[in-house]
């Protein structure tokens, strides 16, 4: 998980090219092209109550208190991802004074499995997006 200026696809719709919320994201995906540059695919983590649960997935608590996070609930969003030529201008560090500190750390395999098998299928029923964001 790392710490990214998401940007929504309803703000990418109104016209805006920059998130105007940092928040953590899952890697969902890391390819390289063929000049060897990495291209990173980040879903977004809200802590705003899921309208369809099939959309989402939990974060569990003790997951959240591992990686340092707050003790609110939070769900990572399904539907919708960014993708963007690593390490990108949006990446924003954890920590004020440690401009390198963009990772909270690894999200346990059972969950990103979960994780990326419920995002492929939506992604094959075309119930999710993937914008690519600019450089």
């Amino acid at each position: 998980m790392l710490r990214y200026s998401y940007l929504w696809q309803r703000e990418y719709l109104r016209g805006q090219d920059e998130g105007v919320k940092d928040r953590p994201c899952a890697v969902i995906l890391v390819t390289t092209t063929d000049d060897g540059d990495e291209v990173v695919t980040v879903l977004p983590i809200t802590h705003t109550p899921p309208s369809n649960p099939d959309n989402v997935v939990e974060i569990p608590p003790a997951t959240k208190r591992r990686l340092g996070m707050d003790d609110e609930r939070s769900w990572v969003v399904l539907t919708e991802a960014n993708r963007f030529a690593w390490p990108g201008p949006d990446l924003r560090p954890l920590h004020a004074d440690d401009a390198a500190s963009v990772a909270y750390g690894l999200l346990p395999h059972a969950l990103m499995e979960t994780i990326r098998l419920k995002f492929i299928s939506l992604l094959k029923r075309r119930r999710s997006a993937v914008l690519r964001r600019t450089e």
